[in-house]
């Protein structure tokens, strides 16, 4: 598994269906990138400047949205996000 650094996080895409309602099939060359999914992993927070940490907003389990082209895309075992805190737009809360 993934161990962020500072204010970085690991999100696991949001399995999402491969075919539309009229059951249509989805290539991968024509699908977007999914801009949800859920944090399995959280840094300890950005250093500031007085050497402090400033605590993360996010914690693991919470369902995210991203920005389109955040990020960095990481593949192990699944397809994983690791990007930084700021470029989390939501929390989706339940």
């Amino acid at each position: 598994m993934l161990k962020p650094l500072n204010d970085r996080v690991v999100v696991e895409y949001a399995l999402h269906e491969e075919r539309t309602k009229g059951g249509i099939v989805i290539p991968d060359t024509v699908k977007e990138k999914p801009a949800k999914g859920t944090i399995v992993a959280v840094g300890p927070g950005k250093r500031l400047e007085s050497g402090t940490r400033q605590p993360m907003s996010v914690k693991v389990g919470d369902v995210v949205l991203f920005g389109k082209y955040a990020g960095t895309e990481v593949e192990l075992d699944k397809k994983y996000m690791v990007m930084r805190e700021d470029d989390i737009m939501a929390v989706i809360q339940s």
